[in-house]
Formats: C-alpha cells, structure tokens, sequence
C-alpha cells in the first residue's frame, strides 16, 4: 500500500482523544497488530495539544518545508537535506550548508522523528517545534536569521491566509512557523514493511535468513540493547566505539549538552525503519553499507577509550551476518507518494 500526502485526502481525526493525524495513514493490517505487538506501530502519532495537526496547518508545514526562501541564499529548503527522495535524508557522508559547506554530521532522516523525544544527533531540541527553527537560524546550515525569515514570509501576500486559516489569530512569526513545519514533520511516518506483514501472521512475508536475522537481532548480536520497540531505537544516547575519520575534528555529542562522562562521544540511537535507503551510516557518515555497520559491531567497536558497555565483540559467522543485513533490509516500507507544493508567489 502506497501512502498519500495529497492534501485533499487529508483530516485531521484522532482515536479517543489520541493525536492521531491520519494524513500518512497506516495500511488495514496495522491495528490489529499494533494493539498486542511492541514491534509494530501504535495507533496514535503524539502531538502537542497547543498543535494538533490539521489539514490547513499541514499544507502550510509543506509549503514552508519546500521553500528555499526560508534560507538566506533563497537556495537550500528543509527538504534539500531531507529529501523525500532520499528516505528524507540527502545521501551524503556529512550534511552540506550555506555556501556549500561541508557539516561535520550526517542529515538524519525525519522518518518517525514524532515518535522521538529529543531531536538531533545529541538531543539538544526538546520537540519537533524546537527543531524545526534551528537549521533554519544556524549561520552554517540555512543561515536565515529568523527575524528576517518573519519579515519575507509576511512579504509574500499569500502566506498571510494560509498562517492565519492555520492559527487564526497568532500571526506569521516564528512560532507558527515551528509549529506548522512540525505539524507536517508528523505525517512523515514509516509505512508497512516486510517485517511488520511477517508480525502480523504472513509467515510468507519474509524468507527464513530475515527470521534468522531478527532472532540474532534479539540475542547474540546484542542489536535490540539500544535498537528497541517498533521504532527500533531507545530514543538513548551511546558511544558506540567510532573512531575519528582523518582530518575530523572530536566530536563530543550529548555530553557537550549533559556533562555524564558516559555521554561523551554518545549520539542519539537511530531508527531502522527503511535504513537500507538511509546510507551511509553513523553521525559522520563513515561507513557506506550495511554490511559495514555489522562489521564495526561484530569487532565491538574501534575507539575503546569511552565505550558503551553496550558494545562488545560478537564473534558472528558469515552467515549470521548476512541475516542481519537481510533482516534491516525487511524494514524497508512502501514509498510514500509525496506532492510537491506550489508555493505562493513572491
């Protein structure tokens, strides 16, 4: 099943009280696993009260999402990094900012990113309202002093009725702004994998090596300590032993934000959902497939200097490795169709 983002097919419906926006909206089969199954998604997407998704303020979200002017070349949008065509990443070793500059972070995708409570690679953005401003401010990425970002959007006449039928009284400014960029980020969900058809009772969903890899994942691999629950992360931070790349300046990640000695050199836990099209890997993007990835695990790590006790040496086989890869891949969902906006006129 293909997911949707045409706006006309979009409401804003909620289960018993539950934020639930079901404009990306799950196949037939999730409920019923979903209820009794921790592997598969739940039913509700979670939103702030103070912004609930609805269709005028996703439309808005989706707007400013593509829009370039958002930036202070008028060149780079939200979604030139998180490129829908991409697994909303860019396919880049590390990000690149205002002025072509190389970043010392890979993009991370904003698949499932509502499902998180601390956004970026060390946790500094408490919500999706708090993260959406920041790239957009920061010098080194979109370089939009958001001042000024308030001041071009209210010179586009037609933004004005988009904000004010999407926060009826609250103005342009940069609150809506966060909050509309969010609103959209929260249709942004994974869709029906492989995997999740196999949990939900079709034994012939996947082939015997992803059944073998998703046991592996479980015990001897030691995957599932911190790539826990449907979402495949513990939403934790973990030094997981990378080694700095020649010429890479050390990078302290969440300890820079939260002075734990365990925390230094700790980056937040990624999702697995559709992480064979998230390539490369890790926060500075190091490894180019997943069968590296297994084989930084498999030696446990490289830098032993901070280590997660999390992380230990495997001993896995060829074979053992091969299911893990197949198991990931069997995490790959059905590409949403997503529409690009036509946006109001300068």
């Amino acid at each position: 099943m293909r997911y949707s983002f045409h706006l006309t097919s979009l409401a804003a419906l909620f289960l018993a009280g539950c934020a639930l926006f079901q404009g990306t909206r799950p196949s037939p089969v999730t409920p019923t696993g979903a209820a009794t199954d921790a592997m598969l998604r739940p039913l509700a997407v979670p939103a702030p009260p103070d912004n609930i998704p609805n269709e005028a303020r996703v439309e808005l979200g989706r707007a400013l999402f593509f829009d370039p002017r958002l930036s202070g070349s008028a060149m780079i949008s939200c979604a030139t990094c998180h490129n829908p065509a991409l697994a909303w990443a860019d396919g880049q070793p590390t990000a690149v900012g205002d002025g072509a500059k190389r970043l010392s972070r890979k993009t991370p995708t904003v698949l499932n990113t509502a499902y998180q409570p601390l956004q970026m690679w060390d946790g500094r953005k408490t919500s999706l309202e708090d993260q959406a401003l920041g790239p957009i401010g920061s010098p080194v990425e979109m370089n939009m002093p958001l001042e000024k970002m308030t001041a071009h959007l209210r010179a586009i006449p037609g933004y004005a009725p988009m904000f004010e039928h999407a926060y009826p009284g609250e103005g342009v400014g940069p609150a809506t702004v966060a909050k509309a960029i969010a609103s959209y980020e929260r249709t942004i969900v994974s869709t029906e994998s492989p995997f999740d058809h196999w949990r939900n009772g079709d034994p012939q969903a996947v082939g015997d090596d992803v059944k073998r890899g998703f046991a592996l994942f479980n015990s001897k691999a030691r995957c599932a300590m911190c790539h826990q629950g449907w979402n495949f992360t513990d939403n934790g931070f973990h030094n997981i032993g990378l080694r700095a790349l020649p010429g890479e300046a050390e990078d302290d990640g969440r300890f820079a934000h939260r002075k734990i000695k365990v925390l230094k050199g700790a980056f937040k836990t990624p999702t697995l959902r559709d992480v064979a099209l998230t390539a490369p890997y890790m926060h500075n993007g190091q490894y180019r497939t997943l069968e590296e990835v297994v084989e930084h695990y498999d030696r446990g790590g490289d830098d032993k200097s901070n280590l997660s006790p999390n992380i230990q040496p495997l001993g896995l086989t060829a074979q053992e490795k091969a299911d893990l890869v197949a198991f990931m891949r069997s995490l790959t969902g059905a590409p949403m169709v997503v529409v690009v906006p036509r946006l109001p006129a300068s």
